[in-house]
């Protein structure tokens, strides 16, 4: 499709917040754009280089042209704002047409209908934030049984106690094949009187359609698919919207103003394109979803005799009420020469997936209340194959001296040679908080001389204390299982791709950006489809709630072009 002067819809961002729109609208017959900041990379520029892939900033942009400031406590517990570009701490994700979702894991869970009504379930907490949301499960329920057909799912539904409820009996795609080691998760967890199940995953093991089956590469998560397994917003959804010929992609455009025309409705889209010339594109309506901090940044930035404090934001709660994916990691290490031969040379495997979840702990009693509490969910996964990660982390000993010579050369044989680990993932409710929020530096600015993102990142202690139960529990499970040298970590930091809040959704313009459409209360032309609408994010990974609620508002999008 050639560039038109107007379009139905121009969208911003192109990963799992903006596929679902530009898939349904281009399918209705609608004209849409999508201007997307990164590169357009084919399936063909995919391969399994550990260092364009994790050690260089090959899919996440330079550092030095496109900084951000995280503003963290110091040690005197005060408030300390540093460049990355100083500090190397990325806090980018998947910069390129379909987004961060090229690169994902494809950890797949629904929320729970708990999660829809956080504050009214479980009361409020000082210092947290908490809403409910302004929908509930049921409203979502149809759009993650698309989800699971279109951007394809694969799995097996097991019922347990906190199973969200489903309008189909299983996943259109059976389970992808699994390691040895998923059965003994399943034997130990058993003997502790806790219940696993198969942990969905957004790949395909089935062929479906131009889309080939998983070919377990052993190299998933952070790279790209080289066969178009994972269900990336570029492969599952942007691809047919493009054989439409309604819909226009333009790469290497960066977005920094929305304009409006006087009347507190959008009418232009302002960007840099590939050459840093200033363009522009007009659509009757605009959908951002540029993953939630940059999303929060372009509003702020995009301020007039309107909006003086950024665009939708009168009311001051753009950026406001971040939210992560709280929680944390653990391990423990199983020895070949303690297995029996035929076990060992199961395990050592590679390529197939653990895919393993408990929910068990999705509801817990408050140890010093003995109240009930929101728990989180535990998923179970191998240390990931990158051989230069592997052996950096080994180069210290368990007493923080400095392995050289050949002693490091014995020990990284018999790492990569005798042992594989086992890590676990918890997810918790990252609560929101006032100390935790987006705004715009007035120091740093980008290569477009553009103020960049500041990020306050601020944690409630209620998340560490929920994760350091379910960290307990899971260490237990390792330990039955046999593992050696178990351990957990839980902390404050946050998974810089598990991003939302910022422009919550609610019904009160005075408390939230977006109504329950997502679309902004003062702009009636603008709708924000990213994780930003997320009030709270439940305790499981973010991505599929993201893609269903994206395909809910494509259909409010749809009859409001119709009027």
């Amino acid at each position: 499709m050639s560039i038109n002067d107007t379009y139905d819809v121009c969208v911003i961002g192109s990963g799992a917040g903006a596929g679902p729109v530009i898939y349904e609208l281009s399918k209705a017959g609608y004209k849409v754009i999508v201007l997307e900041k990164g590169p357009w990379y084919r399936t063909k520029d995919f391969s399994k280089d550990e260092m364009v892939a994790t050690r260089r900033s090959v899919y996440t942009p330079n550092l030095k042209d496109e900084p951000q400031v995280i503003e963290d406590l110091n040690d005197q517990g005060e408030w300390e704002a540093k460049s990355t570009y100083e500090t190397g701490r990325d806090f980018w994700n998947g910069n390129c047409v379909g987004g961060s979702t090229n690169f994902m894991s494809g950890y797949f869970s629904r929320l729970k209908p708990v999660d829809f009504k956080l504050l009214s379930t479980y009361g409020e907490i000082p210092g947290a934030n908490i809403a409910d949301w302004p929908i509930t499960y049921d409203d979502l329920e149809p759009y993650y049984e698309k989800v699971e057909r279109l951007v394809g799912i694969s799995g097996k539904v097991v019922p347990h106690k906190f199973m969200s409820p489903r309008s189909t009996p299983d996943y259109p795609y059976p389970p992808l094949a699994e390691n040895i080691v998923s059965s003994w998760i399943d034997q130990a967890a058993a003997q502790l009187n806790i219940q696993t199940i198969p942990l969905p995953r957004a790949i395909l093991s089935q062929k479906k359609d131009d889309r080939k089956a998983c070919y377990y590469s052993n190299f998933c998560g952070s790279y790209g698919c080289s066969s178009d397994a994972k269900g990336s917003s570029r492969v599952a959804l942007i691809h047919d919207a493009l054989k439409t010929g309604n819909c226009s992609v333009i790469p290497n455009a960066k977005v920094y103003h929305l304009e409006t025309n006087g009347k507190f409705q959008l009418q232009r889209a302002w960007y840099y394109n590939a050459d840093g010339q200033k363009q522009s594109i007009r659509a009757k309506i605009f959908v951002v979803a540029a993953q939630a901090v940059e999303t929060s940044r372009l509003l702020l930035m995009s301020k007039n005799k309107e909006f003086p404090n950024g665009l939708a934001n009168n009311n001051g709660q753009v950026g406001k009420n971040l939210i992560f994916s709280g929680g944390g990691v653990g391990a423990g290490d199983f020895y070949y020469d303690e297995l029996d031969p035929k076990l060992a040379k199961q395990l050592a495997k590679p390529g197939v997936f653990v895919n393993r979840t408990i929910q068990a702990f999705y509801e817990l009693t408050n140890p010093e209340t003995g109240q009930k509490m929101k728990g989180g969910t535990v998923d179970f996964l191998f240390e990931h194959a990158n051989p230069v990660s592997k052996a950096i982390r080994e180069k210290w000993d368990d007493e923080g001296h400095l392995r050289w010579g050949k002693p490091l050369k014995q020990h990284l044989h018999n790492y990569f040679t005798n042992i594989r680990k086992l890590k676990f993932e918890i997810f918790v409710d990252w609560l929101p908080t006032d100390n935790c929020f987006v705004g715009l530096s007035n120091k740093v600015k980008d290569k477009w001389g553009d103020p960049v993102a500041k990020i306050r990142i601020g944690n409630h202690p209620h998340d560490l204390k929920v994760a350091e139960i379910i960290a307990d529990k899971s260490k237990q499970i390792l330990s039955k299982m046999g593992a050696h040298n178990i351990y957990a970590s839980i902390s404050g930091a946050p998974p810089n791709n598990l991003q939302a809040g910022g422009c919550r959704f609610g019904t009160d313009p005075k408390t939230s950006v977006l109504n329950a459409q997502c679309q902004a209360h003062e702009v009636d032309n603008l709708f924000i489809t990213d994780g930003s609408f997320m009030p709270t994010g439940g305790s499981v990974t973010y991505t599929w709630t993201i893609y269903a609620n994206s395909f809910r508002v494509a259909d409010l999008i749809k009859k409001q072009l119709k009027l």
